[in-house]
Formats: structure tokens, sequence, C-alpha cells
């Protein structure tokens, strides 16, 4: 897939983290079925890969499908087999390496202008800025975009509706979202919840696109 253009259009990308796998699951279908296109299934969650698998299975193989919280080698083909296209980091390292190797595009957590410059030398499409609210928030994307002012950037890390419209304001190509888009859902709560802040999120993010 062509994780940039993805980023570039569609300015989203949901976070699924769940306890529950089944719920995970519901969540991501959900979702998917609220018009969001950009569903990362964190590893970090209960039954990771079978969500992953299991959402490949149920949404088609057009559907982008990413693998978050990527941090080995091992993690990258677990990946890869399970079905999802691209891969999301919350740092630098095999996982970033692994997955490009494998052909899956990779959105690659930095933090620092260090980061930044390694992350394109391993072959990064985009940028996590992770955690993103401890980092220094907006104006901390203002001030990294000085010296990588074509760089895509997506903040990951405290994105509520507002921070998202803020961090669109300072020149981020998409937003990250976990909590404040799920909720509980993928532990087993509220999916009509999750439903409802899918629309203000999609609403918010099609505005930074006008």
């Amino acid at each position: 897939m062509d994780l940039l253009a993805a980023l570039r259009t569609h300015r989203l990308v949901a976070i699924v983290r769940g306890t529950d796998p089944e719920a995970s699951f519901r969540s991501v279908v959900a979702l998917a079925e609220e018009g969001v296109a950009l569903i990362e299934v964190s590893l970090s969650g209960a039954g990771a890969l079978e969500v992953i698998a299991r959402a490949r299975a149920e949404l088609g193989p057009a559907a982008p499908l990413g693998a978050g919280t990527v941090l080995s080698t091992e993690d990258a083909r677990a990946a890869h087999t399970a079905g999802a296209d691209f891969v999301v980091t919350p740092g630098l390292g095999s996982g970033v390496t692994s997955a490009r190797r494998l052909g899956l595009p990779a959105l690659a957590g930095v933090m620092t202008p260090t980061d930044v410059v390694a992350a394109l030398a391993m072959g990064a499409e985009a940028l996590k800025i992770f955690p993103a609210e401890q980092a220094g928030g907006p104006g901390y994307l203002r001030a990294l975009r000085g010296p990588f002012p074509a760089l895509p950037f997506v903040p990951v890390g405290g994105v509520d509706a507002a921070a998202a419209r803020a961090y669109f304001a300072a020149g981020a190509v998409a937003v990250g979202v976990g909590s404040p888009l799920l909720g509980d859902a993928a532990d087993g709560g509220d999916l009509a919840g999750l439903r409802a802040r899918a629309a203000t999120f999609l609403a918010v993010a099609a505005e930074a696109g006008q």
C-alpha cells in the first residue's frame, strides 16, 4: 500500500489496543463500518495477531490494516503473516528495518531531530511523534517542522478532537488516536460510543483536508 498517500487522504489512524480480543475485533469492524479507513491494531493488546488476521478476513484485502507497537524482527514477521499491510512503531530499531525488508511501509516513532534523520535512513514512510503530548504538543510539532518542513509527521499520544485540530493547524499530515477514540470499546465496553466518537474524529479530519 501507499501509506503516505493514505495518510494524506484520510488524516486519521485509529489505534486499537484492548484486553479482550473479541471486543478488539468488534471495534475494528465498527470503525471500518463508520468510515475510518486506517486502523492500527497494537501488538501490545491481547490476542492482537488473531485480531489482525480476523479483521483482514472480514474487511478484505483492500482495507488498510496496520500492526502497531512493532518492536522487533519477530514482531514484523508475525504482523506480515497475520495480514497487516503497514506497521507502526513507538521508536526506531529492527521493527522498522525488518518491516521494510518485508515490503511493509512503516510509520516510525520519533521524538528528536536525530530520530527523524535516523528514521529516514531506515526507510520510514512517515514519522510518528510519540508521545506527542509529553513532547510539547502542537508547539513542538511546529518547531520540528522548522528543519523538516516537508516531512509527514503524525502526532500520537493524548490526541483528543481539540488537539487534533491544533496538530492539523501546526502541519500534521495525520493524527493517531487511541483511547480518546476507542474509550473502553476494545475492552468489552460501549461500541455505540465508539461509533459516535468516530464520527467526531472523521469530521475533524475532513475539516483539515479542506
